[in-house]
């Protein structure tokens, strides 16, 4: 036996079986654990409820980090509300915020909008108070006035800071219904009065409360000034100016005639017959809106116009009879220019759209000291047949009695290529034809096969074919507009709308068809229309009509005059209005009234003025003094007037 097996036997701690196990390979230096990642979500939830009972910290710790998340949702949540009420306001409430607007700029905005003054230090107040005006009077207390709290010093609560926010909410109640049933004489004071408890003091009119000032313009007849733009009658005219000074008018309404004007020779314009016409109105302190008038007025007896286009606009349309309007049996109307030369330097090397400009720019500096002063206030500009936005498919001249549907007016050269175009655009050249089922001016939609009920106006052509036909009534407004807006800078801009009401209970509303609206029943016609007004900011000035033939020809005036009026409300233009010349007895005035301050209207719309057509001067005695009298003291919100 050797030694070293004697030591192995002597020493207790020696392993033998390591001499049957392989060899260990060398251990590697120690490293760091790295952190584990925090789990989140359904695994956060998982490992709290594995983990055991939670400790007091780490879940207040938790709380905040959800309040955090929700604090986070809530700012994004409102900063995109922020930015979709800031577009919106740009973009149909031309408010002028800036690009990094916050909600004090908005309320300044509002608040300015409103009436009321915003310093850049924000105080905010009333340059003036508001006054209310209307069929009766009361003393009610200025705004601004400080409210005296000596009058009810019961009426403050002392609260119990132990309260919840439930009892404090009861508590308050309770302490108002206190105040409002005590029948001390404090309380019976205006005063102290809340708004909600001041409205139910308010007498109730039978007309409109409060009743709105409506200014009130009477239109000048047309026998002032001749052919010649000569002033004609001056003593009368004062006398007629004087008869309506005395009604307590607020300004006349003078159509400026394209015929008169620039009638033998083009860019050659006489304003004299009104520039004399105009210093009379100046003396009698009257304002003033004008016309500009592209259209003839009236006919004689042997079918001859009244006052006609220009001398060298009829011309060209002897050698060129394209240029007016055209129906489908080629019968030309020369009311006014056809809209497809517009943009055609047919005119003497001029388009259409620059001889309306040349004549506004030229009106503009003429009168240029009257519009400085303030005089003329606003300016209307004819954009169709009867100065109104429509086609001419409603022509005496034609043959046309009411109510017949009208004729499409499209078949002149122009806008018959206008319409080849757009067929090709859409890619079926064979839909560049007008409707060959519309009937003749005087049919009725049932007699049609494109007006009658399922006919085809609601077809893919006739669809194609009535939106290309407003299309083009469009375009025009816009052409025109866009050279308005620049002679006519700072100046209040009038387009007239018709009142074609005619058929309108019907699905097809034929005659709208024919005058340019697609407005049938599955769709809106005016919205297009106004979207072109919204932007040019012109002024509105529908034609009311108070007809009571409506049932005849399944008509509605009423239901055709809400739907303009709202829809022009809804997109922030200015409203007017206008008679209708059937409109003068005491029942058709009520009705407008009704129309111009519609009562209960929680949006308290109404027109911003109104004009009275008369037929002819008020000193022929064709119009009842007493009751225009009254009429224009609805309007001026000084009596209600018993409604029909």
């Amino acid at each position: 036996m050797n030694d070293d097996s004697l030591r192995q036997d002597l020493d207790p701690q020696s392993d033998q079986s390591s001499d049957y196990l392989p060899p260990q390979p060398h251990p590697l230096p120690s490293q760091p654990n790295p952190h584990p990642r925090r789990p989140r979500g359904f695994a956060a939830t998982a490992a709290a409820g594995s983990a055991g009972p939670i400790s007091p910290s780490t879940k207040g710790r938790r709380e905040r980090e959800k309040e955090k998340e929700r604090t986070k949702l809530r700012e994004r949540l409102r900063r995109s509300i922020t930015s979709r009420m800031l577009a919106g306001l740009r973009q149909y409430g031309n408010f002028p915020l800036p690009a990094r607007a916050d909600m004090n700029d908005v309320l300044a905005a509002l608040a300015r909008e409103a009436g009321w003054v915003v310093e850049p230090d924000g105080t905010t107040y009333r340059q003036s108070p508001p006054q209310i005006v209307g069929a009766y009077s009361m003393n009610l207390r200025s705004v601004e006035a400080p409210v005296s709290l000596e009058c009810h010093p019961q009426s403050v609560a002392r609260i119990d800071e132990s309260l919840s926010p439930d009892s404090l909410d009861s508590v308050v109640i309770a302490e108002k219904n206190d105040r409002f049933s005590s029948g001390s004489p404090a309380m019976n004071s205006v005063n102290c009065l809340e708004a909600d408890q001041l409205m139910q003091h308010i007498p109730s009119a039978t007309g409109f409360a409060p009743a709105p000032y409506v200014p009130l313009y009477v239109t000048l007849a047309t026998v002032f000034v001749n052919n010649y733009c000569q002033l004609v009658d001056p003593d009368g005219l004062r006398q007629e100016l004087t008869h309506l000074q005395s009604l307590n008018v607020d300004g006349v309404v003078v159509d400026c005639w394209w015929g008169i004007v620039e009638c033998w020779s083009p860019q050659k314009y006489d304003w004299s017959g009104y520039r004399g016409l105009f210093n009379i109105v100046r003396k009698f302190k009257l304002k003033l809106q004008v016309v500009m008038a592209f259209h003839e007025y009236g006919r004689r007896e042997s079918g001859d116009a009244l006052i006609p286009l220009p001398k060298w606009i009829l011309d060209i349309g002897k050698e060129n009879q394209d240029i007016f309007f055209t129906d489908r049996e080629g019968r030309r109307n020369t009311e006014c220019l056809s809209w497809g030369v517009d943009k055609e330097r047919v005119l003497h090397g001029r388009t259409g759209v620059e001889v309306y400009f040349d004549l506004m720019r030229s009106f503009r500096t003429e009168f240029d000291d009257l519009f400085v002063e303030g005089l003329i206030s606003a300016v209307e500009i004819g954009l169709g047949a009867s100065g109104e936005l429509k086609y001419p498919s409603f022509s005496e001249r034609m043959g046309w009695r009411y109510p017949g549907v009208g004729e499409f007016q499209c078949y002149d050269r122009y806008l018959q290529q206008s319409l080849q175009k757009a067929a090709k655009l859409r890619g079926h050249s064979f839909w560049a034809r007008g409707p060959d089922n519309a009937g003749e001016y005087n049919s009725r939609p049932h007699e049609t096969g494109f007006f009658c009920e399922r006919g085809d106006y609601d077809s893919y052509y006739g669809r194609f074919f009535l939106h290309w036909y407003a299309k083009t009534l469009i375009d025009h407004a816009d052409n025109v507009l866009s050279l308005a807006s620049l002679a006519f800078d700072e100046t209040q801009v009038i387009v007239k709308v018709p009142s074609v009401y005619w058929w309108y209970k019907t699905p097809s509303h034929a005659a709208e068809l024919t005058s340019g609206y697609y407005n049938p029943k599955n769709q809106d016609g005016y919205s297009p229309v106004f979207e072109v007004l919204k932007k040019h900011s012109v002024t509105v000035k529908f034609v009311c009509s108070t007809s009571n033939d409506g049932d005849e020809a399944l008509g509605d005036p009423e239901g055709l005059s809400w739907q303009v009026l709202n829809l022009a409300w809804d997109r922030g233009l200015t409203v007017a209005g206008e008679n209708a010349l059937s409109c003068y007895d005491r029942e058709g005035c009520m009705r407008i009234v009704e129309l111009v301050k519609p009562r209960n209207d929680p949006d308290r719309h109404h027109f911003t003025f109104f004009v009275y057509q008369q037929p002819s001067p008020l000193v022929q005695g064709t119009v009842c003094f007493s009751e225009l009298d009254f009429f224009i003291k609805c309007m001026h919100g000084d009596v209600a007037g018993n409604l029909v």
